[in-house]
């Protein structure tokens, strides 16, 4: 059992809203950023490969170290690690705001990443311990995952409000007073929760575990942006799969792993850690470009684009809180599945999407794919949750934290690659432009804009037209792509969660599932009846 005291109905419900303080933060952190690429772009002056470094530095170097974080922070106590986290992340978001040029952006953002790492999985594995029944369990992780997807749906409309009045700067330092806020409000309302026999952290699969995620990402990243012909690409791809091949087996051999790698035997687990990765794929890759177009195409002011992506905010917090009600009414799987074809079909509607297209059909895209990912991510935290023993609830919830950061990563590189690259084989530079100008122009469409300041009238509308169009013609495609990709995801998650719930089960029933509906090695599955499986599988 976890050393947690019996906490009060009024402790646990005071205890969940700091929990909801501390993982917004964090997860508005992962989107403010994106209305303020064009203002960062006109002062830092960022190449194409340091904009999208500045973009997803933070989710990559949270993702590499959420599995440690999260295991040790069931070695020396979640609400520690917590507190300790949210002051680097103060810190950090200093050292952010002021940034005198894109290197130390990109510096300062992969710190806030360290800081994160130790918020993510402490927030989830406290509720664990928080609430020990699995119904209000169920309704607790409803509102943290509204928070969490609320948190990264309202990013743009916070930096929309703070980048009509102030500079781009201004988005870090609102997490200062949030921060203090939390610190004061944890330290007072949170009890200490941790494993009494954790064993030691073994600093060996630590390293190889950051090497690895760090490692795969980065070559999956540079090939999408460059190809495979420069010699780091393929070097840190066999280092990055190395890395993890032996994290994987040193995790099976060790008495107390930093991550128990036989949780993937059991199929809820293993579908909702994989659904949440594609869709944060599709989800916050498509956010990172749309957010572009919004203010270089369409040409609207950053706090109107913020408010414009308010219906996805909205969506967001809808669908995390009707999650149980959902899941009671249909079943975890159909749930599950129904959704990522939701989100599918919300960001396929963005292949369609052009300069003058009606806001309506972006504001119903934002309003679906919201509302679907508030449900996906909510309840695929509760699936890895309930496929987990309550001891090792925060290494087990760093695994659905690195899935999301990771998906959060992966989309803004892939994504957004896949747009520079359309984007710079469709641009057609005006005859008599300086190489120089032109050569700027063709590394991003922010580029293009602050180059075209520059130059003669003749010249600069021209060239602004052609790369609004190959910009809109990348997003099109980057659009559809994340569309498969959630199809893809919404089909796996169908096969592995076969007959694993009946359509009237609920969130919290999932914990429920006898062992023998998970997939066990070696010991064989307990025959089901029948017709049973017949019903459900129908």
């Amino acid at each position: 059992m976890s050393s947690t005291v019996s906490a009060s109905p009024r402790q646990r419900w005071t205890g969940l809203a700091v929990l909801v303080l501390a993982v917004t933060v964090v997860a508005l952190d992962a989107t403010v950023l994106s209305l303020a690429i064009p203002s960062i772009s006109e002062t830092l002056e960022p190449s194409g490969t340091q904009l999208l470094w500045i973009g997803d530095s933070y989710s990559f170097v949270l993702a590499g170290l959420l599995v440690s974080m999260g295991s040790l922070s069931d070695r020396i106590g979640r609400k520690k690690l917590l507190l300790i986290g949210a002051a680097a992340f103060g810190a950090a978001s200093l050292l952010a705001a002021y940034a005198p040029s894109a290197g130390w952006l990109i510096l300062a953002r992969a710190l806030l990443g360290v800081a994160g790492a130790t918020i993510m999985p402490s927030t989830l594995s406290l509720i664990r311990g928080l609430f020990p029944d699995d119904r209000e369990r169920a309704t607790a992780i409803g509102i943290w995952g509204a928070a969490a997807t609320a948190g990264a749906a309202l990013g743009p409309v916070v930096g929309g409000v703070l980048l009509e009045h102030f500079w781009w700067g201004s988005v870090f330092l609102l997490n200062i007073p949030i921060l203090l806020l939390l610190l004061v409000l944890g330290a007072w309302l949170l009890p200490e929760s941790k494993d009494p026999k954790p064993g030691r952290w073994d600093v060996l699969s630590v390293a190889l575990s950051m090497a690895g995620v760090i490692g795969t990402v980065y070559a999956i990243k540079e090939a999408a942006a460059h190809g495979v012909a420069r010699w780091d690409v393929p070097v840190a791809f066999v280092l990055g799969v190395t890395a993890l091949t032996v994290f994987v087996r040193r995790q099976l051999r060790l008495e107390t792993p930093l991550l128990d790698v036989r949780l993937f035997r059991d199929r809820r687990f293993t579908a909702a850690v994989l659904a949440s990765l594609i869709a944060l794929i599709g989800l916050s890759g498509v956010v990172f470009v749309t957010s572009q177009y919004l203010q270089l195409v369409r040409g609207y002011e950053p706090l109107r684009a913020g408010m414009a992506e308010l219906p996805a905010f909205v969506g967001a917090v809808v669908g995390g809180l009707l999650t149980a009600w959902l899941v009671r009414r249909t079943g975890a799987r159909a749930a599950l599945t129904g959704c990522l074809l939701a989100m599918g079909l919300g960001v396929g509607m963005l292949g369609w999407l052009q300069q003058d297209t009606t806001y309506l059909l972006l504001a119903a895209s934002f309003l679906l794919v919201g509302t679907a990912e508030g449900v996906v991510y909510t309840l695929g935290a509760d699936l890895v949750l309930s496929a987990s023993p309550a001891d090792k609830a925060g290494a087990a919830s760093a695994v659905s934290e690195t899935a999301y950061e990771l998906g959060t990563a992966l989309g803004i590189a892939l994504v957004g690659s896949v747009v520079g690259s359309i984007y710079a084989g469709g641009l057609v530079v005006p005859a008599g432009t300086d190489p120089a100008a032109a050569a700027r122009a063709g590394e991003s469409l922010g580029a293009a804009v602050e180059t075209a300041h520059a130059l003669p009238q003749g010249v600069a509308e021209p060239l602004l037209a052609s790369a609004r169009e190959s910009f809109t013609h990348g997003m099109n495609s980057a659009g559809l792509l994340a569309a498969v990709l959630l199809i893809g995801a919404a089909a796996m998650a169908w096969r592995l969660l076969r007959g694993l719930d009946t359509p009237t089960s609920a969130v919290a029933e999932v914990a429920e599932v006898t062992a023998a509906t998970a997939v066990e090695v070696p010991a064989p599955e307990k025959p089901q009846n029948p017709q049973k499986s017949e019903k459900v599988d129908a």
